[in-house]
C-alpha cells in the first residue's frame, strides 16, 4: 500500500496511507491529539506506583515517546507495551519530526532507540521506563489483569471495523486490572456499545481538535 509522510496542522508529521485515505494520526495535529487523548485523558489520571501501559497500535512511536517524556518529567515509573502487527519501516519512523516539535533534543537517542531495539523483548530505556514491543495481531492479545491503562489507537472503524469489535474489547477488558482505564480517539455508537457489552463503564469526553468527542472506558 502506497504511503507518504505528511505534515499535520500542528506541524508534526504522520504517515498517510493513500489507498485507504487514512493516516496514523489526526491531520488536525498528531502531537496535540496524542496529548489530548492519551496523556490528558488517560496517563494523567494515574499518580501512584509503577504504571503499566499497553498501546494498541504502536505505529510511529509517538505515544510511547510522549509517555516517556511525561514519565521523566513527573518521575513516574512506567512499563510500556506497544502492540503492532505491521511495524513501520525504521527509516519512516526516524524521519518523523517529533523530537524537534516536542523540543526534546535531549531525548533524541531515546526516540531512535525505541525503533531500533528488538521486538518481543523488554528493554530498559531509562531508570523509570521499560519498553516491550510486541509484533502481534490484536486478535492474539490474551493478557489478563496486566495493565492499568490502554491506549487504543488502531486505524479507524471506516477502514478496519474488525479492530473495534466486541471480541477485541472483551480482550481489552480482561487485559486491564480492576480500576483500569482505556482511552481512544473514537466515539462511534457501535464502539461505545461494544465497550458497554464487554463490561466497561463508558463516558464521552471532548475530543481532540477536529473531533467533537472521544471515549474513555473503565473496568470497575
Amino acid at each position: 500500500m502506497k504511503r507518504e509522510i505528511i505534515k499535520t496542522q500542528d506541524g508534526s508529521t504522520t504517515i498517510h496511507l493513500l489507498e485507504w485515505e487514512e493516516s496514523y494520526h489526526s491531520k488536525h495535529g498528531a502531537i496535540q491529539e496524542a496529548y489530548h487523548v492519551f496523556i490528558k485523558s488517560g496517563f494523567d489520571l494515574f499518580e501512584e506506583k509503577p504504571l503499566s501501559v499497553i498501546e494498541i497500535g504502536f505505529g510511529t512511536g509517538l505515544n510511547a515517546f510522549i509517555t516517556f517524556i511525561e514519565a521523566k518529567k513527573n518521575n513516574k515509573s512506567v512499563e510500556y507495551t506497544g502492540v503492532e502487527a505491521y511495524p513501520v519501516l525504521l527509516e519512516e519512523a526516524l524521519s518523523m519530526n517529533y523530537v524537534t516539535e516536542l523540543h526534546a533534543s535531549d531525548n533524541q537517542s531515546v526516540f531512535e532507540t525505541m525503533h531500533q531495539i528488538s521486538w518481543n523483548e523488554t528493554h530498559q530505556l531509562s531508570s523509570n521506563f521499560k519498553l516491550t514491543k510486541r509484533q502481534q495481531f490484536f486478535q492474539e492479545i490474551n493478557d489478563c489483569n496486566q495493565f492499568d491503562l490502554i491506549y487504543f489507537d488502531a486505524f479507524g472503524f471506516r477502514v478496519q471495523p474488525e479492530l473495534w469489535s466486541l471480541e477485541i474489547f472483551q480482550k481489552m477488558y480482561v487485559a486491564l486490572k480492576p480500576g483500569g482505564v482505556l482511552v481512544t480517539y473514537a466515539c462511534r455508537s457501535s464502539i461505545k456499545n461494544a465497550m458497554l457489552e464487554s463490561g466497561f463503564q463508558v463516558e464521552k469526553l471532548p475530543g481532540a481538535p477536529g473531533k467533537r468527542e472521544m471515549l474513555r472506558a473503565r473496568k470497575i
